[in-house]
């Protein structure tokens, strides 16, 4: 029943406040590209500065790319999820105590500032996935109808990002620490996420244990469909839908369960 009325409710105010929501997104933007020469190009820019100097830090120096085929497109692949994935979460986590006066003089949806951020945070990176598919054609990625797979990645790692930002949210109005321990845990989830090393290279038996990671997940999603040219196995995919719906339902609950005391601490 909650469910029911939690998601009739928010579509109504989707539809009420749409130009608000709209108007949220576009002072994103201009928030973060304030007096930056290259404004939004930044956005792609800043992925493929780090892809670089990750490759050659790992290839010429450590010799991780030894052996792996198409290393490039390896690495670019952890790099594109794990960003959308921090982005989205950290800004989403931050966006109600940033927009606290706003809150606190207008009476509306208060999840509309998350998901204006998680909304920013796709755009950002739907334009840094089609630099992704440049680079996966000059490199001798076969294209295939098996691309549209992706689709179900991108939308379970959307739902979950969200999912992740009413959580983090909820908390953050109330433990302004959660700023602090996050930027540790990404830190740490940067490592685990096999974004420049193979998961081969561990004993069989530690494997299973990398699934335990929902970003991770993600990440293996695009490199069998793009790299191995697989389509990954249907218990795969319902790991995959799972984490997302787990997140998603149990962010939902968090901020419904706690938003009307959100106003006493903003």
């Amino acid at each position: 029943m909650f469910k029911l009325t939690f998601w009739k409710k928010a579509l109504h105010n989707a539809n009420k406040y749409r130009f608000l929501f709209e108007q949220l997104i576009l002072r994103d933007f201009r928030k973060k590209y304030r007096r930056a020469a290259l404004g939004v190009l930044w956005s792609l820019l800043s992925p493929l500065l780090t892809l670089f100097v990750m490759k050659l830090v790992f290839t010429q120096f450590f010799g991780r790319g030894d052996g792996v085929v198409h290393y490039t497109i390896y690495l670019f692949s952890g790099l594109l999820v794990y960003n959308f994935y921090r982005e989205a979460t950290q800004a989403g986590m931050s966006s109600l105590m940033e927009n606290n006066k706003i809150i606190s003089k207008i009476n509306v949806p208060k999840y509309l500032f998350i998901l204006s951020e998680n909304v920013s945070a796709m755009i950002n990176f739907l334009l840094t996935l089609v630099v992704y598919f440049v680079f996966c054609a000059v490199d001798g990625i076969h294209f295939s109808p098996r691309m549209l797979m992706l689709i179900h990645p991108i939308l379970w790692l959307t739902l979950m990002n969200f999912g992740v930002s009413l959580l983090l949210a909820s908390w953050f109005v109330f433990f302004r620490d959660m700023k602090y321990l996050y930027g540790v845990f990404l830190r740490l989830l940067n490592y685990v996420c096999a974004i420049f090393y193979q998961v081969d290279r561990f004993p069989k038996r530690y494997h299973n244990l990398f699934l335990l990671n929902p970003v991770y997940v993600v990440i293996k999603y695009f490199r069998l469909i793009v790299i191995d040219e697989k389509i990954p196995s249907t218990q795969y995919q319902v790991l995959c839908a799972g984490y997302a719906i787990f997140f998603l339902i149990l962010g939902c609950w968090t901020y419904n369960h706690y938003k009307n005391e959100f106003i006493y601490y903003l």
